[in-house]
């Protein structure tokens, strides 16, 4: 898998265990939801990912192999 394919599943994890934890344990769980939202929105516009930083770091590749 690429950075870009990790991102969407980990940013889809964050978010999908924070909607769970916010119905069944507290809702200030629904903080992290916009949180990930927010991460999202700011790498967006500037093409930039703290977690794509991380991801690189751990030796993730950013192309498909050929």
């Amino acid at each position: 898998m690429t950075v870009d394919r990790y991102i969407h599943v980990i940013a889809g994890a964050f978010v999908l265990t924070s909607l769970a934890l916010g119905h069944w344990v507290s809702p200030y769980w629904y903080l992290f939801t916009a949180f990930v939202g927010l991460n999202l929105f700011q790498s967006g516009l500037t093409n930039w990912c703290f977690m794509s930083t991380i991801l690189r770091k751990l030796g993730v590749r950013d192309e498909p192999a050929a």
